[in-house]
């Protein structure tokens, strides 16, 4: 793995008796996305603001790029976009104007901040929109120029809390297709959500946070591991099903098989890794296939095996 761009060690935050963020520690480094992924309330968006040197800590350390956020810290923060929950807009301005004025602020001007904002909007899919103001514009389309915002200064990091809450389907494609150009760019990226199908798609390594806690951490598959979950193979088929049990039971890696009313529902690890061994095996049974399908567990059956609850809960 790439060095780390993000280096976020033993975080800790308390609002009164309140304990919102209780020794958080992870790393992010170029090109990949790291998430954040719990429910509301979990300490998500408090982590993140003092990531981002936007809430100051009672406990921790944070360096980006290898400077400290500390004190006014602006060579840090120079480093970071962060894209926040509420939009950061003016309705009354134009999508360019916008950005002109967010770029003003991050020290930009003339024809480096012509360019980039052409570059950030074409980014975000909203250039034959850049004189529209956003007052006109679709919830998604705000979105995602509130993405662009942070993009204008070519950060090293972009930080994204909750991006999607309450936009459509179709503009969730859309932030989820923006989001992966920016880790092909070579971005870190820090996400927050309480999705599970987020995080499963777009990071490549997940923090699962409650209470203010990272109770666990890794790949997807390295989480569901961890709790010795199974993958269930469901073989359809024609025939002789009894015959067709048997042989499956045979296969290395399957450790139950059990005769459904067309099929065969069988217990493993690694599914999809066995499917040729489980297909020969049922051609030699005499049986005819009609469709295999693999069900993987889940982040929400980590979350609900860590937690005893459920993600959204």
């Amino acid at each position: 793995m790439a060095e780390p761009i993000v280096i976020a060690t033993d975080l800790r935050k308390r609002y009164g008796d309140r304990v919102a963020v209780d020794g958080v520690s992870f790393t992010v480094a170029a090109g990949e996305a790291y998430g954040l992924l719990g429910p509301n309330g979990a300490g998500k968006t408090t982590t993140i603001s003092m990531v981002c040197g936007l809430l100051a800590r009672d406990g921790g350390t944070v360096t980006i790029a290898g400077r400290p956020m500390d004190g006014d810290a602006l060579e840090a923060k120079s480093f970071v976009g962060y894209v926040p929950q509420d939009l950061a807009l003016y309705p009354d301005l134009s999508a360019r104007e916008n950005l002109d004025f967010w770029g003003k602020l991050y020290g930009l001007g003339g024809a480096q901040l012509r360019d980039r904002a052409t570059a950030v909007l074409d980014i975000v899919g909203l250039a034959d929109r850049a004189k529209d103001r956003v007052s006109e514009f679709s919830g998604g389309m705000k979105r995602r120029l509130n993405i662009g915002a942070a993009l204008l200064h070519e950060p090293k990091v972009l930080v994204l809390d909750e991006p999607t809450v309450g936009v459509d389907p179709q503009t969730r494609n859309a932030i989820f297709e923006t989001v992966e150009s920016m880790k092909r760019s070579g971005l870190a990226l820090l996400y927050t959500t309480h999705y599970m199908e987020e995080a499963e798609r777009l990071c490549d390594r997940v923090g699962i946070i409650d209470l203010g806690r990272v109770i666990a951490e890794g790949t997807r598959r390295e989480l569901v591991a961890k709790i010795g979950e199974r993958d269930r193979v469901r073989v359809s088929a024609t025939g002789d099903l009894q015959a067709l049990t048997d042989a499956l039971r045979t296969v290395p890696g399957v450790e139950s098989a059990t005769s459904a009313e067309d099929g065969v529902l069988l217990v493993c690890r690694g599914g999809r890794g066995l499917l040729p061994r489980i297909v020969e095996a049922a051609e030699g049974s005499g049986a005819a296939l009609t469709s295999v399908e693999v069900d993987e567990p889940d982040l929400e059956a980590v979350f609900l095996h860590l937690t005893g609850k459920a993600l959204r809960e």
